[in-house]
């Protein structure tokens, strides 16, 4: 369970960013370019039940995604981006992404092998000042629930590198994670989809909590 001081923070942070019925969602962020921005849409759902089984936070485990250009991004506090190919942001949608993120919004990114290129252009528009950092494995994203002291899980071994966690901070609070070589999302997903062994998939469970559980909390 949430240590207690720990569910305070969830409820401070939701308060800030209210969503529908006062209950928490992981909404997917619909972009432009080609990638496929909609694929694996039982993994939310099942991170969100994994949630709701082992922590306090209140949930809607269903399936939700947003366009850019739709101001309900900034009803909600997390919004999640992944896929495999292109990404393109217009001037506009820069700019509503970079306010969504200044004013306290979180956004986490998962390469589906594929994206790195693409987000890594994409981000310098909405945050031309700042760039993506490894995040220290003694960071608390790492440990604020689930102990991942050696970093992010490689949930899909494509390739012998390692997965990475790369971050932006805004005023040093971290705004976008991004997990690189990694893929703990295509773990969330409904069994048979991509036939991980369930270790492996209760291990990219427990990685999604921590994320949502740190972005909630600060």
């Amino acid at each position: 369970m949430i240590k207690p001081v720990l569910l305070f923070l969830i409820i401070i942070s939701i308060e800030i960013l209210p969503q529908n019925e006062g209950a928490f969602q992981i909404v997917r962020l619909k972009y432009n370019g080609g990638g496929d921005w909609y694929n694996d849409p039982s993994a939310e759902v099942n991170l969100l039940n994994f949630l709701k089984a082992n922590t306090n936070l209140k949930v809607k485990a269903e399936y939700k995604f947003v366009d850019i250009s739709n101001d309900e991004i900034f009803s909600y506090p997390f919004l999640f981006m992944t896929g495999h190919g292109n990404v393109v942001f217009s001037d506009d949608q820069v700019e509503r992404i970079r306010k969504y993120l200044e004013n306290g919004g979180f956004l986490y990114i998962d390469d589906d092998y594929g994206l790195d290129k693409a987000v890594r252009r994409e981000m310098k528009k909405i945050l031309p000042g700042k760039d993506f950092i490894e995040i220290p494995f003694t960071h608390d994203i790492y440990n604020v629930l689930y102990d991942f002291s050696s970093g992010p899980p490689k949930t899909h071994k494509h390739d012998e590198k390692p997965g990475q966690g790369f971050g932006i901070f805004i005023n040093n609070r971290l705004a976008v994670y991004y997990t690189v070589e990694s893929n703990p999302s295509d773990g969330w997903t409904d069994a048979e989809v991509h036939n991980d062994p369930e270790n492996k998939r209760e291990e990219a469970l427990k990685f999604g909590a921590n994320i949502v559980l740190y972005a909630l909390s600060n």
